[in-house]
């Protein structure tokens, strides 16, 4: 009877413990992709500024958005996990989109398929990756997260 106790509780408390892992790893990706789309959404492109519009440069919005995720979930360029990261799969950006001056706002931004909404009052950014949890038992099934953030310039 001891032993079977024993079994019980040591499962139980692996399982525990995975899913206390597995909220801390999606709080560290929900604020590496919040900083990822702030530091996006602060590309301006200063040719677009100086004739008094506020735009949002794509091309370097995703550089920072790719650099901010790899310093924070310290992945490589290719966004494999680098050794010593808790991450063991790599991630993927499913959704980047620069929302620029030339749309209304308020915005409204729909993914049916992520199912994901947020409104924009000014030029912003919206990012979506795909992020895998590394269980550390078996106790869980796999758990994988779309992790969804969006960021503004303030008008």
């Amino acid at each position: 009877m001891f032993a079977l106790m024993l079994v019980v509780w040591v499962t139980a408390h692996a399982q525990q413990m995975d899913e206390e892992m597995a909220m801390k790893a999606l709080f560290q990706g929900k604020h590496a992709v919040n900083r990822a789309a702030h530091a996006a959404a602060q590309q301006m492109d200063e040719e677009q500024l100086a004739r008094g519009t506020i735009w949002i440069d794509s091309t370097r919005a995703s550089a920072a958005a790719k650099e901010y995720l790899m310093s924070n979930l310290s992945l490589d360029s290719n966004l494999k996990p680098l050794a010593g990261s808790y991450l063991q799969e790599p991630i993927e950006i499913v959704v980047f989109k620069v929302i620029n001056a030339d749309e209304t706002f308020p915005y409204i931004y729909r993914n049916s398929t992520y199912n994901y909404e947020v409104t924009l009052e000014h030029p912003g950014v919206i990012l979506i990756i795909h992020l895998d949890y590394p269980r550390a038992f078996s106790a869980l099934e796999p758990i994988d997260w779309y992790v969804k953030g969006a960021a503004e310039l303030s008008g």
